[in-house]
Protein backbone atom coordinates (compact mmCIF):
# COMPACT_ATOMS: atom_id res chain seq x y z
CA UNK A 1 0.00 0.00 0.00
CA UNK A 2 1.63 2.95 -1.19
CA UNK A 3 1.22 6.53 0.76
CA UNK A 4 1.53 7.59 4.38
CA UNK A 5 -1.02 7.07 7.04
CA UNK A 6 -2.01 9.34 9.92
CA UNK A 7 -2.25 6.50 12.23
CA UNK A 8 0.20 3.72 10.99
CA UNK A 9 1.55 3.12 14.39
CA UNK A 10 0.27 0.65 16.35
CA UNK A 11 1.38 -1.45 19.64
CA UNK A 12 4.20 -3.63 20.21
CA UNK A 13 3.16 -7.02 21.59
CA UNK A 14 4.43 -5.50 24.99
CA UNK A 15 5.36 -8.90 26.99
CA UNK A 16 8.53 -10.80 26.95
CA UNK A 17 9.18 -12.50 23.90
CA UNK A 18 7.39 -15.84 23.52
CA UNK A 19 10.09 -17.98 22.88
CA UNK A 20 12.34 -17.20 26.09
CA UNK A 21 9.12 -19.11 28.13
CA UNK A 22 8.67 -22.60 28.88
CA UNK A 23 6.96 -23.84 25.74
CA UNK A 24 5.36 -26.72 25.83
CA UNK A 25 3.64 -26.24 29.11
CA UNK A 26 1.37 -23.78 27.01
CA UNK A 27 1.10 -26.37 23.76
CA UNK A 28 3.19 -24.10 21.52
CA UNK A 29 6.42 -25.48 20.14
CA UNK A 30 9.57 -23.74 20.33
CA UNK A 31 9.72 -23.24 16.16
CA UNK A 32 6.10 -21.57 16.94
CA UNK A 33 7.22 -18.94 19.49
CA UNK A 34 9.96 -18.13 17.70
CA UNK A 35 8.06 -17.04 14.34
CA UNK A 36 5.73 -14.79 16.40
CA UNK A 37 8.75 -13.02 17.79
CA UNK A 38 10.03 -12.76 13.92
CA UNK A 39 6.46 -11.04 13.00
CA UNK A 40 6.71 -8.92 16.24
CA UNK A 41 10.11 -7.71 14.48
CA UNK A 42 8.75 -7.48 11.32
CA UNK A 43 5.82 -5.62 12.17
CA UNK A 44 8.23 -3.03 13.90
CA UNK A 45 9.80 -2.69 11.07
CA UNK A 46 6.72 -1.82 9.27
CA UNK A 47 5.49 0.71 11.63
CA UNK A 48 8.77 2.53 11.76
CA UNK A 49 8.79 2.45 7.64
CA UNK A 50 5.48 3.89 7.80
CA UNK A 51 6.06 6.71 9.66
CA UNK A 52 8.94 7.50 7.42
CA UNK A 53 6.50 8.39 5.39
CA UNK A 54 3.81 9.95 7.63
CA UNK A 55 6.95 12.09 8.78
CA UNK A 56 7.39 12.84 5.54
CA UNK A 57 11.18 11.70 5.67
CA UNK A 58 10.88 9.64 2.66
CA UNK A 59 10.16 11.72 -0.95
CA UNK A 60 7.23 11.81 -2.73
CA UNK A 61 8.51 9.05 -5.09
CA UNK A 62 9.24 6.51 -2.22
CA UNK A 63 6.14 7.43 -0.66
CA UNK A 64 4.44 6.67 -3.24
CA UNK A 65 6.32 3.14 -4.51
CA UNK A 66 7.03 1.77 -0.87
CA UNK A 67 4.10 -0.56 0.22
CA UNK A 68 2.60 1.10 3.25
CA UNK A 69 1.82 -1.85 5.83
CA UNK A 70 1.75 0.13 9.19
CA UNK A 71 -1.62 -0.36 9.46
CA UNK A 72 -1.52 -4.38 8.35
CA UNK A 73 1.07 -4.65 11.46
CA UNK A 74 -1.33 -2.95 13.86
CA UNK A 75 -3.56 -5.60 13.16
CA UNK A 76 -0.84 -8.08 13.62
CA UNK A 77 -0.27 -6.55 16.65
CA UNK A 78 -3.87 -6.67 18.02
CA UNK A 79 -4.46 -10.48 17.12
CA UNK A 80 -0.34 -11.05 18.80
CA UNK A 81 -1.52 -9.60 22.08
CA UNK A 82 -4.52 -11.10 22.84
CA UNK A 83 -2.97 -15.07 21.83
CA UNK A 84 0.39 -13.75 23.97
CA UNK A 85 -2.40 -12.26 26.68
CA UNK A 86 -4.40 -15.40 27.06
CA UNK A 87 -1.12 -17.35 26.70
CA UNK A 88 0.29 -15.22 29.96
CA UNK A 89 -2.70 -15.39 31.88
CA UNK A 90 -3.00 -19.20 31.59
CA UNK A 91 0.86 -19.72 32.00
CA UNK A 92 2.49 -17.13 34.11
CA UNK A 93 -0.08 -15.27 36.01
CA UNK A 94 -1.97 -17.78 38.20
CA UNK A 95 -4.07 -14.86 39.92
CA UNK A 96 -5.29 -11.52 39.37
CA UNK A 97 -2.57 -9.77 41.29
CA UNK A 98 -0.01 -11.68 39.40
CA UNK A 99 -1.58 -10.37 36.10
CA UNK A 100 -1.89 -6.61 37.25
CA UNK A 101 1.85 -6.36 38.46
CA UNK A 102 3.06 -8.09 34.80
CA UNK A 103 0.46 -5.75 32.85
CA UNK A 104 1.58 -2.87 34.42
CA UNK A 105 4.87 -3.23 34.89
CA UNK A 106 5.56 -4.45 31.47
CA UNK A 107 3.42 -1.01 30.00
CA UNK A 108 4.77 1.38 32.32
CA UNK A 109 8.26 -0.06 32.25
CA UNK A 110 7.99 1.71 29.11
CA UNK A 111 5.77 4.03 29.04
CA UNK A 112 6.98 6.09 32.32
CA UNK A 113 10.59 7.11 30.61
CA UNK A 114 9.72 7.61 27.08
CA UNK A 115 6.53 10.26 28.07
CA UNK A 116 9.00 11.91 30.61
CA UNK A 117 11.31 12.08 27.44
CA UNK A 118 8.71 13.50 25.06
CA UNK A 119 7.05 16.24 27.22
CA UNK A 120 11.05 17.19 28.02
CA UNK A 121 11.91 17.04 24.62
CA UNK A 122 8.87 18.52 23.23
CA UNK A 123 9.44 21.40 25.42
CA UNK A 124 12.84 22.26 24.81
CA UNK A 125 12.09 22.09 21.08
CA UNK A 126 9.31 24.68 21.61
CA UNK A 127 11.23 27.56 24.46
CA UNK A 128 15.12 26.69 23.01
CA UNK A 129 14.79 26.39 19.10
CA UNK A 130 11.05 27.69 18.48
CA UNK A 131 9.72 25.14 16.79
CA UNK A 132 5.79 24.02 16.44
CA UNK A 133 5.39 20.31 18.02
CA UNK A 134 1.71 19.11 17.66
CA UNK A 135 0.09 18.72 20.87
CA UNK A 136 2.13 21.78 22.18
CA UNK A 137 -1.15 23.14 24.81
CA UNK A 138 -0.49 19.92 26.59
CA UNK A 139 3.32 20.87 27.56
CA UNK A 140 1.32 24.17 29.52
CA UNK A 141 -0.69 21.46 32.05
CA UNK A 142 1.93 18.87 32.43
CA UNK A 143 -0.19 17.92 35.70
CA UNK A 144 -3.06 17.29 33.71
CA UNK A 145 -1.60 15.84 30.30
CA UNK A 146 0.77 13.30 31.54
CA UNK A 147 -1.57 11.62 34.42
CA UNK A 148 -4.19 11.36 31.99
CA UNK A 149 -1.52 9.43 29.55
CA UNK A 150 -1.01 7.63 32.30
CA UNK A 151 -4.36 6.17 32.23
CA UNK A 152 -4.41 5.67 28.75
CA UNK A 153 -7.63 7.74 28.35
CA UNK A 154 -7.12 9.64 25.13
CA UNK A 155 -9.48 7.17 23.10
CA UNK A 156 -12.34 6.78 25.23
CA UNK A 157 -15.55 7.90 23.82
CA UNK A 158 -15.01 11.57 21.55
CA UNK A 159 -11.37 11.87 22.76
CA UNK A 160 -8.46 12.15 20.58
CA UNK A 161 -5.77 12.94 22.49
CA UNK A 162 -2.21 11.30 21.87
CA UNK A 163 1.14 12.89 23.82
CA UNK A 164 3.31 15.19 22.06
CA UNK A 165 5.45 13.59 19.14
CA UNK A 166 4.50 10.34 20.50
CA UNK A 167 2.01 9.45 17.56
CA UNK A 168 1.89 6.05 17.95
CA UNK A 169 1.10 5.96 21.31
CA UNK A 170 -2.57 5.55 19.92
CA UNK A 171 -3.24 1.94 20.09
CA UNK A 172 -2.16 1.94 23.80
CA UNK A 173 -5.54 3.95 25.02
CA UNK A 174 -6.87 0.83 23.56
CA UNK A 175 -4.60 -1.75 24.33
CA UNK A 176 -4.75 -0.90 28.35
CA UNK A 177 -8.59 -1.15 28.40
CA UNK A 178 -8.55 -4.68 25.97
CA UNK A 179 -6.27 -5.90 29.65
CA UNK A 180 -8.51 -4.07 31.98
CA UNK A 181 -11.22 -6.18 30.37
CA UNK A 182 -9.68 -9.35 29.90
CA UNK A 183 -8.17 -9.31 33.49
CA UNK A 184 -12.04 -8.44 34.83
CA UNK A 185 -13.45 -11.37 32.99
CA UNK A 186 -10.90 -13.84 33.13
CA UNK A 187 -10.17 -13.50 36.90
CA UNK A 188 -13.59 -12.05 38.47
CA UNK A 189 -16.28 -14.62 39.42
CA UNK A 190 -19.82 -14.56 40.42
CA UNK A 191 -21.14 -10.83 40.36
CA UNK A 192 -17.66 -9.31 40.39
CA UNK A 193 -17.45 -10.19 36.48
CA UNK A 194 -19.91 -7.26 35.83
CA UNK A 195 -16.92 -5.07 36.23
CA UNK A 196 -16.51 -6.10 33.22
CA UNK A 197 -19.81 -4.55 32.00
CA UNK A 198 -18.67 -1.25 33.56
CA UNK A 199 -15.49 -1.47 31.29
CA UNK A 200 -17.22 -1.67 28.26
CA UNK A 201 -19.37 1.53 29.09
CA UNK A 202 -16.60 2.96 29.94
CA UNK A 203 -14.48 2.25 26.98
CA UNK A 204 -16.96 3.87 24.18
CA UNK A 205 -17.85 2.97 20.69
CA UNK A 206 -14.32 3.04 18.81
CA UNK A 207 -12.91 0.92 21.67
CA UNK A 208 -15.49 -1.69 21.42
CA UNK A 209 -15.29 -1.87 17.49
CA UNK A 210 -11.82 -3.03 17.82
CA UNK A 211 -12.05 -5.50 20.36
CA UNK A 212 -12.96 -8.10 18.09
CA UNK A 213 -9.69 -8.17 16.79
CA UNK A 214 -8.06 -8.68 19.91
CA UNK A 215 -10.09 -11.32 21.26
CA UNK A 216 -9.85 -12.88 18.22
CA UNK A 217 -5.95 -13.64 19.37
CA UNK A 218 -7.58 -15.15 22.35
CA UNK A 219 -9.61 -17.63 20.97
CA UNK A 220 -6.92 -18.75 18.58
CA UNK A 221 -4.65 -19.64 21.46
CA UNK A 222 -7.51 -21.21 22.88
CA UNK A 223 -8.10 -23.07 19.43
CA UNK A 224 -4.42 -24.30 18.47
CA UNK A 225 -4.51 -26.06 22.14
CA UNK A 226 -7.11 -28.67 20.91
CA UNK A 227 -7.02 -28.63 17.10
CA UNK A 228 -3.89 -29.99 14.81
CA UNK A 229 -3.49 -28.81 10.95
CA UNK A 230 -1.69 -31.54 9.00
CA UNK A 231 1.95 -30.43 8.04
CA UNK A 232 1.85 -30.27 4.51
CA UNK A 233 -1.81 -28.94 4.84
CA UNK A 234 0.20 -25.64 7.12
CA UNK A 235 2.81 -25.07 5.08
CA UNK A 236 0.47 -24.76 1.89
CA UNK A 237 -2.21 -22.62 4.02
CA UNK A 238 0.59 -20.52 5.00
CA UNK A 239 2.43 -19.86 1.80
CA UNK A 240 -1.32 -18.75 0.74
CA UNK A 241 -2.11 -16.67 3.11
CA UNK A 242 1.23 -14.94 2.08
CA UNK A 243 -0.28 -14.35 -1.51
CA UNK A 244 -3.30 -13.08 -0.25
CA UNK A 245 -1.82 -10.52 1.50
CA UNK A 246 0.25 -9.28 -1.46
CA UNK A 247 -2.73 -8.96 -3.37
CA UNK A 248 -4.09 -6.95 -0.80
CA UNK A 249 -1.28 -4.79 -1.08
CA UNK A 250 -1.39 -4.76 -4.80
CA UNK A 251 -4.96 -3.52 -4.91
CA UNK A 252 -5.64 -1.81 -1.51
CA UNK A 253 -9.31 -1.41 -1.01
CA UNK A 254 -8.24 0.18 2.04
CA UNK A 255 -10.20 3.98 1.33
CA UNK A 256 -12.91 2.45 -0.32
CA UNK A 257 -14.08 0.39 2.78
CA UNK A 258 -13.27 3.80 5.05
CA UNK A 259 -15.94 5.69 2.90
CA UNK A 260 -18.14 2.62 3.71
CA UNK A 261 -17.29 2.72 6.91
CA UNK A 262 -17.99 6.41 7.69
CA UNK A 263 -21.12 6.24 6.30
CA UNK A 264 -22.71 3.59 8.52
CA UNK A 265 -20.73 5.35 11.49
CA UNK A 266 -23.87 5.98 13.78
CA UNK A 267 -22.57 8.79 16.26
CA UNK A 268 -22.89 11.80 14.70
CA UNK A 269 -20.55 13.32 17.68
CA UNK A 270 -18.01 11.28 18.19
CA UNK A 271 -15.11 10.88 15.62
CA UNK A 272 -14.45 7.37 14.22
CA UNK A 273 -10.55 8.78 14.45
CA UNK A 274 -8.16 5.51 13.18
CA UNK A 275 -11.47 2.94 13.60
CA UNK A 276 -12.62 4.04 10.26
CA UNK A 277 -10.23 1.59 8.61
CA UNK A 278 -12.16 -1.37 10.85
CA UNK A 279 -13.75 -2.92 7.44
CA UNK A 280 -10.51 -3.76 5.80
CA UNK A 281 -8.98 -4.12 9.84
CA UNK A 282 -11.25 -6.82 9.99
CA UNK A 283 -10.04 -8.71 6.13
CA UNK A 284 -6.52 -8.44 7.45
CA UNK A 285 -7.27 -10.32 10.92
CA UNK A 286 -9.22 -12.67 9.09
CA UNK A 287 -5.71 -13.25 7.27
CA UNK A 288 -3.26 -12.79 10.08
CA UNK A 289 -5.73 -15.58 12.11
CA UNK A 290 -5.24 -18.26 9.01
CA UNK A 291 -1.74 -17.22 9.10
CA UNK A 292 -0.75 -17.58 12.90
CA UNK A 293 -2.53 -20.74 12.70
CA UNK A 294 -0.83 -22.11 10.22
CA UNK A 295 2.32 -21.68 11.20
CA UNK A 296 1.52 -22.87 14.51
CA UNK A 297 1.88 -26.61 13.14
CA UNK A 298 3.69 -25.18 9.84
CA UNK A 299 7.02 -26.78 11.88
CA UNK A 300 9.56 -23.73 11.06
CA UNK A 301 12.60 -25.53 12.91
CA UNK A 302 15.10 -23.19 10.78
CA UNK A 303 14.30 -20.63 12.73
CA UNK A 304 15.67 -22.40 15.83
CA UNK A 305 19.30 -21.79 14.25
CA UNK A 306 18.81 -17.89 14.97
CA UNK A 307 16.87 -18.40 18.24
CA UNK A 308 19.80 -16.07 20.06
CA UNK A 309 19.34 -13.10 17.36
CA UNK A 310 15.34 -13.73 17.28
CA UNK A 311 14.48 -13.21 21.01
CA UNK A 312 17.21 -10.04 21.38
CA UNK A 313 15.77 -8.06 19.48
CA UNK A 314 12.57 -9.20 19.45
CA UNK A 315 13.15 -7.91 23.13
CA UNK A 316 13.67 -4.66 22.25
CA UNK A 317 10.39 -4.44 19.62
CA UNK A 318 8.59 -2.17 22.19
CA UNK A 319 10.51 0.00 23.04
CA UNK A 320 11.25 0.71 19.74
CA UNK A 321 7.69 0.92 19.04
CA UNK A 322 6.79 3.58 21.28
CA UNK A 323 10.49 5.86 21.10
CA UNK A 324 10.94 5.76 17.51
CA UNK A 325 8.55 8.49 16.13
CA UNK A 326 10.29 10.53 19.48
CA UNK A 327 13.62 10.10 17.60
CA UNK A 328 12.24 11.17 14.27
CA UNK A 329 10.58 14.52 15.95
CA UNK A 330 13.73 15.34 17.81
CA UNK A 331 15.79 14.95 14.41
CA UNK A 332 13.38 17.44 12.25
CA UNK A 333 13.48 19.65 15.15
CA UNK A 334 17.45 20.28 15.09
CA UNK A 335 18.51 19.08 11.40
CA UNK A 336 17.42 20.45 7.91
CA UNK A 337 17.94 17.45 6.22
CA UNK A 338 16.97 16.61 2.40
CA UNK A 339 13.63 14.09 1.68
CA UNK A 340 14.79 10.90 0.31
CA UNK A 341 18.20 10.92 0.64
CA UNK A 342 19.68 7.74 1.11
CA UNK A 343 22.37 8.79 3.82
CA UNK A 344 19.49 10.32 5.99
CA UNK A 345 17.41 7.28 5.91
CA UNK A 346 20.27 5.00 7.20
CA UNK A 347 21.18 7.46 9.86
CA UNK A 348 17.74 7.91 10.88
CA UNK A 349 17.18 4.46 11.41
CA UNK A 350 20.63 3.92 13.18
CA UNK A 351 19.50 6.73 15.50
CA UNK A 352 16.18 4.72 15.96
CA UNK A 353 17.74 1.86 16.77
CA UNK A 354 20.37 2.92 18.51
CA UNK A 355 17.66 4.88 21.06
CA UNK A 356 16.27 1.42 21.93
CA UNK A 357 19.61 -0.03 22.59
CA UNK A 358 20.55 2.86 24.73
CA UNK A 359 16.72 2.70 26.46
CA UNK A 360 16.04 -1.06 27.33
CA UNK A 361 18.91 -1.56 30.12
CA UNK A 362 16.72 1.16 31.70
CA UNK A 363 13.48 -0.18 30.86
CA UNK A 364 14.40 -3.57 32.19
CA UNK A 365 15.88 -2.46 35.23
CA UNK A 366 12.19 -0.31 35.67
CA UNK A 367 10.41 -3.43 35.37
CA UNK A 368 11.88 -5.75 37.77
CA UNK A 369 11.71 -3.12 40.29
CA UNK A 370 7.73 -2.63 39.58
CA UNK A 371 7.39 -6.50 39.02
CA UNK A 372 9.28 -6.38 42.95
Amino acid sequence: MAGGRADAGGLLLDTAPLSAAPAVKAGLDKPFSLYLDLVRILAACAVVMAHFGYFRIFDDYQIAHVADLGREAVIAFFVLSGFVIAYSAEQRNPTLGDYVRARCARLYSVVLPILALAFGLAALAINLLHVPVNGAYQLHKPWLYIPFHLLFLGELWSLVEVPPWLVPYWSLNYEAWYYVLFGAMHYLKGRRRLLGLAVLVLMGPRLLLLLPLWLSGVFLYRWQKTHVIPRGIARAGWAVTLLLAALWTWYDPEQQLRLVARAAWPFAGIRMGSADRVLSDYLVAILVLANFACARHAGFTRLLGAARTIRFVSAHTFTLYLSHSLVICTCQALLTFRRGDPAVLLGLALAIAATAAVLQPLIDALQRRLRA
